[in-house]
């Protein structure tokens, strides 16, 4: 079982990038959604800590959409923009770590919107945060999958 570890990663990583290829990329209000992963002091500066992505995330946020109102025609350069610059941001910590970084972004028109994740991996070194941040016309919610190397 634990010699496939590697492989089921490697799969997993394969079936996380198609579904998030069916994902397109919130503001005054920033709160974490969700996260896995026990921080432990022995270990701090090789764990996943999601104080400081959540801190990446907010900025690279905050810096992309500021108080612009939604519009379609930018959609896609924020998305990029808050992906690019959350895993330029995380690069620079030095970390051995693998990166996922996916970005929703959805008009408040008072559509629903259902997410979900399950991963396979090391709860004391790999971790995930999400970030939701919204104003008065866009939903935002940036996730980091962090995987030990």
């Amino acid at each position: 079982m634990i010699a496939n570890h590697r492989m089921t990663s490697s799969v997993f990583y394969q079936l996380l990038c198609f579904y998030l290829q069916f994902h397109t990329s919130f503001h005054d209000q920033t709160k974490i959604i969700m996260t896995e992963m026990e921080e432990t002091d022995d270990n701090e500066g090789a764990s996943f800590v999601v104080d400081e992505v959540s801190g990446i995330i907010k900025e690279a946020i905050e810096t992309t959409i500021g108080g612009n109102s939604y519009l379609t025609t930018k959609i896609s350069v924020w998305t990029n923009s808050i992906v690019e610059s959350t895993l330029a941001s995380l690069t620079k910590l030095q970390k051995s770590f693998k990166y996922i970084v996916t970005c929703v972004i959805m008009q408040k028109n008072g559509a629903g919107l259902t997410t979900a994740s399950s991963c396979f991996w090391d709860k004391e070194m790999d971790g995930s945060c999400t970030v939701r941040w919204e104003n008065k016309t866009i939903y935002c919610i940036v996730t980091v999958f962090g995987l030990a190397i």
